[in-house]
């Protein structure tokens, strides 16, 4: 976790102090900041809710890179030297709001503000390392343990000492795209969490987080 993202004042306050100028987004569930292969102009950082960076293949194939939590920056692409395209598309999985910062803004506070430049640098090691991580998931886990390692990620939201976390509202079928699957496999592997106590859902996701990190530490059968 970066120190923008563990800061007491939060991302919003943080960035405030730094004297960028910005504004805030709002998006449903689905909606996008922005598409791959749009022009790369400006920075976000997440403040409520998820979402998730994805790629799609020439073969029309959809993979997700990384999963987004608040206080996460995406789009850091745009602070190239040149003009860039975007890399990837930047989705909201659920209800979710954004801080917008342009190119030319985010540049600015990072050459005038030593110390935000540290820490923004800083966060974005940190950003690097855990999607290096999500790629080893995505390429050599099995399709259950990537889901069990999904549900982990939603659940980080909560309290760290929460025993038992209630996750925001999200579809089979959008679990399903972000590891890789199909939902009739999600369904199953959700059944089975819920039969071994990792789990409880109705409408919502209830996810036992130390038990479900307690059995990740175990290889899931390969599917």
């Amino acid at each position: 976790m970066s120190a923008i993202s563990n800061s007491p004042m939060g991302p919003a306050a943080f960035l405030s102090g730094a004297g960028l100028r910005q504004r805030v987004l709002q998006l449903e569930p689905e909606e996008s900041f922005f598409v791959l292969g749009d022009s790369a102009d400006s920075i976000f950082c997440l403040q409520t809710g998820r979402a998730k960076l994805t790629v799609v293949s020439e073969k029309g194939k959809q993979a997700t890179i990384t999963l987004l939590s608040p206080g996460d920056f995406f789009g850091e692409e745009s602070l190239a030297m040149a003009p860039v395209r975007r890399v990837a598309t930047a989705t909201a999985v659920n209800a979710c709001s954004a801080i917008k910062i342009t190119r030319e803004e985010m540049r600015r506070a990072m050459h005038e503000d030593h110390d935000f430049c540290d820490q923004f640098l800083s966060y974005l090691l940190t950003r690097s390392m855990r999607t290096q991580a999500d790629l080893v998931d995505q390429i050599f886990n099995s399709s259950e343990k990537r889901l069990a390692r999904t549900l982990l990620l939603l659940a980080e939201s909560g309290m760290p000492n929460e025993q038992k976390t209630l996750i925001a509202p999200i579809t089979q079928e959008t679990l399903a795209e972000m590891i890789g699957t199909t939902r009739s496999r999600v369904s199953y592997f959700m059944n089975r969490f819920r039969n071994l106590g990792l789990i409880d859902y109705k409408d919502r996701i209830h996810v036992h987080k130390p038990r479900l990190k307690a059995i990740l530490l175990d290889q899931f059968a390969e599917t």
